[in-house]
């Protein structure tokens, strides 16, 4: 009787097992899960291509300023000129002291009278 109990409860675990582990394979296999597995795929991977990019950038960016450390310190040019001061210029002039370029206009602002 011992043994039918054993040999049953076995068989009843290895049903369970083998069910579990089919519904979970099945539940992967939706469109839905592949979907997300693949959008989780693809931003691991853009994120990994981003983290070398702006690495290679750093590198090249770092290469870049000793290179020219070096060419301004081969010809001489290393100090830094002052830059020149900003140059400002008025976009539009008011000038109050000539009143009478308003009162001279011969434009109607009315918008009547184009129509």
């Amino acid at each position: 009787m011992f043994r039918r109990t054993f040999w049953f409860s076995t068989g009843v675990a290895a049903g369970v097992w083998a069910t579990t582990k089919v519904n979970r394979k099945i539940r992967q296999l939706t469109p839905e899960s592949l979907a997300a597995t693949a959008a989780n795929k693809a931003l691991e991977t853009g994120h990994r291509l981003k983290d070398r990019a702006v690495g290679f950038a750093l590198d090249v960016r770092d290469n870049m300023a000793r290179r020219e450390a070096e060419l301004g310190e081969a010809l001489g040019i290393n100090a830094d000129p002052e830059l020149p001061a900003p140059r400002r210029y008025t976009a539009i002039e008011n000038n109050r002291s000539n009143p009478k370029y308003a009162d001279d206009t011969t434009y109607s602002y009315n918008r009547n009278e184009d129509h």
